[in-house]
């Protein structure tokens, strides 16, 4: 914590009730025990504040929800009394490594309390963490030891520094965690920098076997006697500054029943807004496929009508929630949240919004991932917001959401995920050149950033047992529209040499595919974010586990579906280009990504007398129905149905002076014309596609197409 610029004010501890103590543990909670707690406080000069548990363990689940009488409870109790007495802490740090039972519960209470939980350790390779206790001067000694190749008699009140290589060495002979995260040992600390005032020196102490098992005995060391002995130079005051002079003892026991916090209940009772207060806007819906698909929502010719970001973004919102519940679904069943905002100087004022519609509480099996990235919509004529969801119409995903600021990935602190699997995809939410413990935007620009970002995303794949050298489907890269020609090239050449020259293709089958936006700004104002899809194997098991995680094995039998068809005058015409503008990647014959880029070249061959800059409507039609051949062409010869589709976007310029109105017409007559070839392609209703408004889209840096189409399609 004080690497990464925080003030340590006080400490928190919660004491376990008597008979929930058991022998071998309950030394800790004796007399002697408590005096060595309340010493650390003396030796880091800093408060202590102290509760005896009154609650046990209720709530079982890996996901914590508010329980009464769970032990839980008393931390948010004894944190409460924290926070009261001052006020300006903003931050709790825990020491999870690998559990994420306990992350998950110190998150759960800093949300209520409005708290950032630090966990620097998280995730952490376990022997580099060893090394740094040691480096850092961190002076503990084994109280405890319950593991294969762990002697009580030979081990017991050994410093770590002398244990360090035996560890090692059980590590590689047994696979025992050299922190004892798997409670193969357990430490009482004596001295560490920390400790400015004073150490403390254990003078006498008993060895207990609690089992002379041949294999792995157990036994703790029982502390009986002890000082404290003062550091050269120390001073005898218990705080400083402002602590110092409100605090006339270092202990504050806090008793008494558990009640919630203004903060909590203000969260709790925070309405949801609705689009009736903002009437005269006529939104727009769109939907892909039928198991898993993605729903668009944007405001209509909204020159008029619109009433600014909040107005919008409820109304958007709004409507997709009523599409939900019209199919019998909710947010519950939300994977992945593209917000789209017309000026992320808004940021702010759209996440209000969205955390008012998007809950944990209404997403019991977690929150789903999310992307945010300023987009040209006002330019478009499309309002201020646009929202794409992916829905699936079974509650059966498994979400990473980690709002603890660590060492490991970028936090998302709020209703929004790392990354939702569902199925077999894994659906990663936008990253960014973050520094994971201080989540500020790295040094160095554009190819730092992505480089970065890339690390990031391979934590979070990591997490699945996943890497995005080895599973990637797709990538998009966002750029943003503030790099210069020089630095956007830069992008894609780190791209290269970075990730796609290190690709296992050998593992994959296949490379994945790779679209460039170009989007007017980013979050934080960064050069740079990726969000890529991965495919993460089952391989036919069925998982349930705490976390929601519920994968579905492999239906027997069956017809295979028809493919898709194309009009036969398309066929002749187009299928020639086929290979020069699209690229696709199919993953076990179950999942197929695409990208058709549709360049000033490609647009020539389709019509030769195309104005670039200014197509005509026709010309957006030709274009318009070269993309949905190359699309039903994609799907034909990989086996896939416009059923099997989850998303379909095209991108297209705003620089080409071209209303999305008339885009929507073009794509739509496109699609009108391959549905009545194609039973399979619904064309009644909202269209199958979002056109999506950017500075620049392609397949390479340069962002130049006319159009981009985007297509992934799965067989759940």
């Amino acid at each position: 914590c004080l690497d990464y610029g925080h003030k340590v004010v006080a400490l928190a501890n919660l004491i376990p009730l008597d008979d929930a103590v058991d022998e071998l543990d309950s030394y800790m909670y004796q007399t002697v025990g408590h005096q060595i707690v309340v010493c650390y406080a003396k030796c880091m000069g800093l408060p202590l504040f102290r509760r005896r548990i009154s609650g046990s363990t209720r709530d079982h689940a890996l996901k914590y929800s508010v329980t009464a009488g769970d032990e839980v409870e008393d931390m948010f109790a004894l944190l409460s009394e924290v926070k009261r007495r001052i006020p300006s802490i903003g931050a709790v740090s825990s020491g999870a490594i690998a559990s994420d039972y306990q992350r998950l519960r110190v998150e759960s209470v800093c949300s209520r309390l409005g708290l950032v939980s630090l966990a620097y350790m998280w995730r952490q390779d376990q022997t580099l963490l060893l090394e740094e206790m040691i480096r850092r001067g961190i002076v503990a000694i084994t109280v405890k030891v319950a593991a294969m190749g762990l002697k009580p008699s030979v081990h017991l009140g050994k410093e770590l520094a002398e244990l360090k290589s035996h560890l090692l060495q059980m590590n590689e002979s047994f696979g025992i965690n050299v922190c004892g995260e798997g409670g193969e040992y357990e430490t009482l600390t004596l001295d560490c920098p920390l400790f400015r005032n004073a150490r403390i020196v254990l003078d006498d102490f008993e060895v207990i076997l609690h089992s002379a098992d041949s294999i792995a005995s157990v036994g703790i060391l029982h502390p009986l006697a002890f000082h404290v002995e003062p550091k050269p130079g120390s001073s005898s005051s218990i705080g400083d500054g402002a602590i110092a002079e409100e605090n006339s003892s270092c202990l504050y026991e806090v008793n008494g029943a558990i009640a919630h916090t203004d903060g909590e209940t203000k969260q709790t009772l925070n309405p949801t807004p609705t689009s009736d207060a903002y009437p005269d806007t006529n939104v727009c819906i769109s939907k892909t496929g039928k198991t898993l698909f993605s729903i668009g929502c944007w405001i209509e010719e909204p020159s008029s009508a619109s009433q600014g970001m909040k107005a919008d973004l409820v109304k958007v919102l709004s409507r997709i929630e009523n599409q939900l519940k019209d199919g019998g679904l909710s947010w519950a069943n939300v994977l992945y949240v593209h917000l789209y905002i017309s000026s992320m100087k808004e940021f702010g004022l759209a996440n209000e919004v969205y955390v008012s519609f998007i809950t944990e509480k209404k997403c019991h099996l977690g929150v789903p991932s999310r992307s945010t990235i300023e987009l040209p919509l006002v330019q478009a004529g499309l309002g201020n917001a646009y929202v794409e969801v992916l829905v699936s119409n079974d509650l059966v995903k498994r979400v990473l959401h980690v709002q603890s600021i660590s060492c490991w990935a970028p936090s998302c602190i709020g209703p929004y995920s790392q990354a939702t699997l569902y199925g077999e995809i894994l659906y990663m939410a936008g990253q960014l050149g973050l520094d994971p413990p201080t989540m500020k935007l790295c040094l160095g620009g554009a190819t730092a950033q992505l480089d970065l970002a890339l690390r990031n995303s391979e934590a979070v794949a990591n997490a699945f047992k996943s890497s995005i050298f080895s599973s990637a489907i797709h990538f998009l890269v966002y750029c943003s529209a503030h790099l210069t020609s020089t630095e956007k090239e830069a992008v894609e050449q780190k791209l290269q040499n970075s990730y796609i020259a290190h690709l296992d293709s050998a593992r994959s089958g296949s490379y994945p595919t790779i679209l460039y936006v170009l989007a007017p700004d980013l979050p934080k104002g960064a050069c740079v974010e990726i969000k890529p899809t991965l495919y993460v194997p089952t391989d036919g098991y069925n998982d349930n586990d705490d976390d929601g995680d519920i994968t579905r094995e492999p239906e027997a039998g069956g017809s295979k579906p028809s493919s898709s068809k194309v009009p036969s005058e398309w066929s002749a015409q187009y299928s020639g280009l086929h290979d020069s503008c699209c690229l696709a990647n199919t993953v076990a014959g179950k999942i197929c990504s695409a990208v058709v880029s549709v360049t000033n070249d490609i647009a020539s061959k389709i019509c030769p007398s195309t104005e670039h800059l200014h197509p005509s409507k026709e010309h957006l039609k030709a274009i318009a129905r070269f993309c949905a051949f190359q699309l039903a062409k994609t799907l034909t010869d990989n086996s896939f149905t416009w059923d099997d589709v989850t998303m379909l976007r095209f991108y297209y310029s705003v620089e080409r002076a071209v209303a999305a109105d008339v885009v929507s017409r073009a794509f739509s007559e496109a699609f009108a014309e391959l549905g009545a070839a194609d039973g399979s392609l619904r064309i009644d209703g909202a269209p199958v596609f979002n056109l999506i408004p950017v500075s620049g889209s392609g397949r390479s840096a340069s962002m130049d197409d006319v159009v981009t189409c985007e297509l992934l399609a799965s067989k759940a």
